[in-house]
């Protein structure tokens, strides 16, 4: 029986020039066909334009279980070019340890931090290598990898990776020029490193077979490949695969993982399958999976948190680049969280109940938004209640095919690529998609989204006992039969019912089920009779300064709230 090969996906990420590709290339004894800048424009630019895959074997460390077997890094070195984020991104979904490149003589720069905001996102361990000490004068090297090393553990301190392994490594010393002669420093060291931090990702062999491609190429004579990671089940020779986003079917004609050829794969591993009559053309990246078991969709509902170190509102109705599974697309969100009084109860994990009324928000609240007047004065008594767990409605500009409670990145790619600023805003989880392409008819009036909307007027007049006037509630040309029956307070105490117009000027009569008080009444017929007093003429100053010092008017408050997606837009009152 061949010895077992364990597989740990090993992130390589840093900011650009940080010598990502070189460690890559210094840690490996297999590279695939995707490692080391092959990419001709890769090489032109020198810098890495697309995710590059490699692995290290090395013997499995006695806290991985008995027994021989081997344990194997797949290395996926990142770009760190500010512009290929979204291919970061996709390359974050398929790590199981991540390795975040300092360059030594700069430190953190913008893109080292966004790595690590995808890195707290996407994964559960990380090392920090701090590369090129070979620039570093041999006399203050060590005290300079000293200094840099306690930064580091400060930057990292209020993060999951706080205590993560500080490894400094020179990968290619004297640079990209350098003779191949030169022995990279400190990276026998990292190996071990990795090694005391590998762990057993947990893998699951059952459940529909989905895999991440990131590669497609031709072989003459066999077929074309795709080569990528098994995100979920498992695949066997003979096994049909489908290409959701072109709706095409294929049987697996033969697989290798790192040029071994292979009969079986499962979630974990990286893999080359191989495939008759397909144009490697039509799948540059993208997903393969199980036939029929994934789903193309135009919107959908995620539970989502804002990343702390974006800076600025999360508004409704604003478009983020949303990258879904390993797709990237312009989407729009419009906000919404628990009604205020269920801000404080704990909700379901990755299950959305549309049983439930939720409020509309007009941005994310978080500490640093006052969305709602009420968060101001909260505010000011210096407690801001904030709901434990927000939503999102995302409406995608073209549709996405991903799989169900698959991870949601929002960022604003647009921003200054220069700019000191993490571009990452929101991370999330996708809950329900929304297939047919007429959602907002179909499936969204099932979404209890409301607006509390509230509406103030006064009492112009007594008419009786049981009934007043009201005015300035309504504009002239409002229809108030909608409102006919709905319920009113005034100010005063008295609950109400709106009965009808009253007038052609947006007046409306008032019925007051109880009767008016006696205070009630006695306020109102005075205001009136100040009203008359002063005649026809004009108001003489006398008049005026009487009419500031009597009482306040009686306010009419009209509560209801409507439901965003209600075709018929009814106002309802609790």
């Amino acid at each position: 029986m061949a010895a077992r090969v364990l597989n740990v996906n090993v992130g390589v990420l840093g900011h650009i020039d940080s010598g990502k590709t070189a460690l890559a290339r210094a840690l490996s004894t297999t590279g695939s066909t995707a490692a080391f800048d092959r990419a001709p424009q890769s090489r032109a630019r020198g810098i890495t334009l697309d995710l590059g895959f490699s692995c290290l074997r090395t013997a499995l460390p006695p806290q991985l279980g008995p027994g021989p077997g081997e344990l194997q890094f797949t290395l996926v070195d990142c770009p760190g070019h500010a512009s290929l984020i979204r291919t970061i991104i996709g390359g974050a979904q398929i790590i199981d340890l991540m390795m975040l490149v300092i360059d030594v003589t700069k430190g953190m720069q913008t893109q080292s931090a966004e790595c690590l905001v995808i890195g707290q996102i996407a994964c559960q361990k990380m090392v920090v290598v701090l590369n090129k000490i070979d620039l570093l004068p041999e006399g203050k090297r060590q005290s300079a990898i000293d200094k840099m090393t306690k930064k580091m553990q400060k930057t990292l301190e209020n993060t999951k990776f706080s205590g993560c392994p500080i490894v400094a490594v020179a990968a290619k010393p004297g640079g990209p020029e350098a003779p191949e002669s030169e022995n990279p420093l400190g990276v026998s060291e990292l190996i071990e490193v990795l090694k005391s931090q590998a762990y057993l990702p947990s893998r699951d062999p059952s459940g529909h077979f989905l895999m991440a491609v990131d590669h497609c190429f031709s072989i003459k004579g066999q077929g074309t490949v795709m080569t990528g990671t098994i995100l979920s089940g498992s695949v066997s020779l003979g096994d049909n695969v489908e290409i959701p986003a072109l709706k095409v079917i294929k049987k697996v004609k033969s697989m290798q993982m790192f040029h071994t050829p292979v009969t079986y794969a499962m979630q974990g591993d990286r893999v080359g399958v191989c495939v008759t009559q397909f144009d490697p053309k039509l799948l540059e990246r993208g997903l393969i999976c199980t036939p029929d078991s994934l789903h193309t969709i135009h919107a959908a509902i995620i539970s989502l948190k804002k990343i702390q170190y974006f800076r600025g509102a999360l508004q409704t109705k604003a478009k983020f680049h949303v990258t879904v599974g390993h797709e990237t697309v312009m989407g729009r969100v419009m906000f919404f969280s628990p009604a205020p009084a269920d801000f404080s109860e704990e909700t379901q994990e990755n299950v959305f109940d549309f049983e439930n009324d939720y409020l509309y928000q007009e941005e994310y609240l978080s500490k640093d938004s006052v969305s709602s007047e009420e968060n101001k004065e909260n505010d000011q008594a210096g407690e801001v209640q904030l709901p434990k767990q927000q939503w999102a409605l995302l409406e995608f500009e073209k549709p996405v095919t991903c799989p169900k409670l698959c991870l949601v990145i929002g960022s604003k790619l647009d921003t200054d690529i220069h700019a000191n600023t993490c571009r990452l805003a929101f991370h999330g989880v996708l809950l329900q998609g929304m297939e047919d392409k007429n959602y907002t008819e179909t499936f969204l009036p099932k979404l209890k989204v409301y607006k509390q909307k509230h509406k103030e007027g006064q009492v112009e007049r007594v008419m009786d006992d049981y009934s007043v006037i009201g005015r300035s509630l309504f504009k002239k040309e409002t229809n108030i039969q909608i409102f006919v029956g709905l319920k009113v307070k005034l100010s005063t105490g008295e609950d109400g019912i709106i009965d009808g117009g009253f007038g052609q000027s947006g007046k409306f009569k008032i019925r007051i089920p109880d009767g008016l008080k006696p205070d009630t009444k006695m306020l109102l017929t005075a205001a009136s009779k100040k009203k008359c007093k002063g005649g026809k003429g004009d108001m003489t100053k006398e008049d005026e300064s009487s009419k500031n010092n009597s009482a306040q008017p009686v306010t009419i408050s009209l509560t209801f709230k409507r439901y965003v997606f209600d075709t018929q837009k009814k106002m309802i009152q609790s």
